[in-house]
């Protein structure tokens, strides 16, 4: 069967998370309006991005505006690395170029920071929900066939491929992201207290600060040393004595 317009694009775990969703009854790629919603269940309509969020602020407004709206991230708590001569054409088994290896690096549902950074108000909407959808999943990888870059990479990823669903967080707004996160927290933090807090990068944890200050749950109260302090919404103005560096 030809692919329609809105599976052109796609890639294999694409494919495969809206198969699964579209299981539970529903309907895959289906018009309303203007757009092609990937799965359509009853009145509820599902959307899969398996990247940054930015690219649905103008789709997802619209349709939030007459559905509930399940948003769903998939994020690799595991991956294997598939190394091969050229993308697979469809319903073919790729040539390996080297062993099959498993990443040292293992995702969290907190990753999901990385996708918010562009519509950190969007948690909000009384009409989505966010389903982080951890996995285990291969990347695809060719060698790279362009000019040779300063900081050159050897291969590029061209396809995901999914292998297992471990677990799914359903998010039902930015204050849910952050009560994962809060009993780790003292009374006025950082965003090295939040990246601590989360087990993953300083970077991510600026990200998560960014995210939690604009949709309003936390706010600036203000620095101890290079760093900025918040405090979560309402909290008493009080910060307590630093700690010493990062704190």
């Amino acid at each position: 069967m030809p692919a329609s317009i809105g599976e052109l694009n796609e890639r294999s775990l694409h494919r495969a998370l809206k198969r699964r969703y579209a299981a539970r009854g529903g309907a895959a790629e289906v018009a309303v309006g203007s757009y092609v919603a990937d799965v359509v269940l009853g009145d509820r309509i599902v959307e899969i991005q398996t990247g940054s969020f930015s690219a649905l602020r103008h789709k997802l407004p619209r349709l939030l505006a007459e559905h509930p709206v399940t948003l769903v991230h998939p994020i690799a708590r595991d991956r294997f690395i598939v190394r091969i001569e050229h993308a697979p054409e469809d319903g073919a088994e790729p040539v390996l170029l080297a062993p099959r290896r498993r990443s040292p690096k293992h995702g969290s549902p907190f990753d999901v920071f990385h996708a918010l950074t562009g519509t950190p108000t969007l948690l909000d909407h009384p009409n989505l929900t966010l389903d982080i959808v951890m996995v285990i999943d291969e990347d695809l990888r060719v060698p790279y066939q362009g000019k040779r870059r300063r900081r050159r990479r050897d291969w590029i990823s061209v396809d995901r491929r999914l292998l297992e669903v471990v677990e799914t967080h359903t998010i039902g707004g930015m204050a849910d992201l952050f009560a994962m996160v809060d009993p780790e927290l003292p009374e006025a933090f950082t965003s090295r207290n939040l990246s601590e807090a989360m087990g993953s990068s300083r970077r991510l944890g600026q990200r998560a600060a960014f995210c939690f200050r604009e949709a309003g749950v936390s706010e600036i109260c203000g620095k101890q040393d290079r760093f900025v302090l918040y405090r979560r919404t309402g909290d008493p103005a009080a910060i307590p004595t630093p700690a010493g560096p990062g704190r």
